[in-house]
């Protein structure tokens, strides 16, 4: 069994030798994502178990370990590991928990130390805990992101981005039911087997196999109305993950809507670009710009690709580029409002409008005041600027109920009206014309906006507001 190691601070560290003999217990936040970089972080020797449990236990188990003034997100989390943990199916003497440091001024920065004093609280500080960073916050003998591990992870993220993307219009709309999900699965276990052997990693194989995956999409038959789309943003957990927002994607679905939610392509890019714009805006190294900046470009060019591949099917539409985000916030909010999701949450509310989804769910986790003011906060602007919008905050929090946040959002969607007009979708996967598929980020209100527009061509400042 290996031996506990503690630091100057008296951290208990993850060694080489836990490495081999522990696994690794993993929070999900998207199903299909989060199954291939599981994948990728086994391609380096650590076993990993990524954690699907979503009952009520595990918001009593978070609550009776960390304080109930704290994110809910981070309620959430603590309670499923600590959940995992004393269910009875692991050894508690060989087991280590994974979760992500975001290293800003968010309080996910500091989900590893609640964790840690909850794990004391229960009487098992043994158990190691490991730091998921790219701050350099926590280092570990037996745990680290080299740089072709961190290419991967990057991958499998746009491979996800794209797949949930087609799910969702798919979905809605299938005539056989369940082909889509079958064909998700089929296509998530084939890319987590090629990564196996090195396989649709480099940019011309990801041409290739994403353009086969929009394809094998495209010949899925659909059929009916244009059903009323609803957009899903907010704080990253709580917009992601069913444990957070009570699977409300598929509330929506069984509501008769089709989901459209941004991926995490843009929010890495956004927390990468936060980097470039700290410098800008508060001086730094050079050097950390020039590294950020790069990451960046290699991003969007990965994002570029996927977008290149849906767009070989005319039936899809494709979703948007990072670079659409920062023009359509300008007027709005400042590059240099980044705690939580910051100016990426109002730009997608927006990007949500300008392509036609003019029903929007805020997801607002209880606890992440940033996360307020720059969702539930912009929610007036955005009407004032589209009257048309349709846009609703529902909390999320230990106390709330599942019942009446359904309610509002029903609500939301009776607003929005069944029949939206927007076409149909046929039986070979075709669009009629008066369909919006094509449409890209053309103004959706004509007497919308005349800051934004007059703002076009200003720099945005730090931390401004509309």
């Amino acid at each position: 069994m290996a031996t506990l190691t503690y630091d100057k601070t008296g951290r208990l560290l993850f060694t080489k030798e836990m490495k081999r003999e522990y696994t690794l217990l993993m929070p999900q936040m998207l199903p299909v994502t989060f199954t291939m970089l599981k994948k990728v972080f086994e391609l380096d020797g650590y076993k990993i178990d990524m954690l699907t449990t979503t009952h009520r236990g595990i918001v009593d188990t978070g609550l009776k370990y960390v304080h109930n003034d704290t994110c809910y997100p981070a309620l959430l989390v603590i309670g499923q590991l600590l959940e995992a943990v004393n269910s009875g199916n692991y050894d508690k003497h060989k087991v280590g928990l994974l979760i992500t440091q975001t290293g800003g001024g968010c309080r996910a920065s500091n989900y590893i130390h609640l964790l840690r004093k909850a794990l004391e609280k229960a009487d098992m500080a043994y158990i190691p805990v490991v730091s998921v960073n790219l701050s350099g916050l926590e280092k570990n003998p037996g745990f680290s992101i080299p740089l072709k591990t961190l290419r991967r992870l990057a991958i499998a993220m746009i491979y996800g981005d794209l797949l949930v993307w087609l799910r969702n219009q798919c979905l809605p709309y299938e005539v056989a039911k369940g082909v889509t999900e079958k064909l998700t699965s089929h296509w998530t276990d084939r890319l987590v087997a090629m990564f196996g052997h090195g396989q649709g990693l480099g940019k011309s194989d990801m041409k290739k196999v994403m353009t086969d995956i929009a394809a094998d999409f495209a010949k899925i038959d659909r059929q009916g109305p244009q059903k009323t789309r609803v957009g899903i943003v907010g704080e990253i957990y709580v917009k992601f993950a069913p444990l957070g927002n009570n699977g409300l994607e598929e509330f929506l679905l069984s509501e008769g809507c089709e989901p459209v939610v941004p991926g995490l392509t843009d929010f890495m890019i956004f927390k990468i670009n936060n980097r470039v714009v700290d410098v800008d805006l508060y001086k730094g190294y050079k050097l950390k710009k020039l590294l950020a900046g790069i990451f960046q470009k290699y991003l969007e060019d990965l994002q570029e690709i996927m977008i290149d591949a849906v767009k070989t099917q005319p039936c899809f539409r494709p979703m948007g580029r990072f670079s659409d985000l920062q023009r359509l916030i300008k007027g709005y909010l400042g590059y240099g409002n980044k705690m939580g999701e910051g100016w990426l949450l109002t730009a997608e509310m927006l990007e949500l409008i300008h392509t036609g989804t003019k029903n929007i769910v805020c997801t607002q986790p209880f606890g992440c005041l940033p996360n307020h003011v720059v969702g539930k906060g912009m929610i007036r602007v955005l009407k004032d600027d589209y009257p048309d919008s349709n846009i609703v905050a529902i909390d999320y929090d230990p106390g709330a109920t599942k019942i009446n946040q359904e309610n509002r959002i029903k609500l939301m969607i009776s607003n929005a009206g069944r029949t939206t007009g927007q076409g149909s979708v046929q039986s070979n996967g075709q669009q009629t014309e008066d369909s919006i598929c094509d449409m890209r980020y053309q103004d959706t209100s004509a007497s919308s906006s005349s800051a934004a527009a007059a703002a076009e061509n200003q720099p945005s400042p730090a931390g401004s507001a509309h």
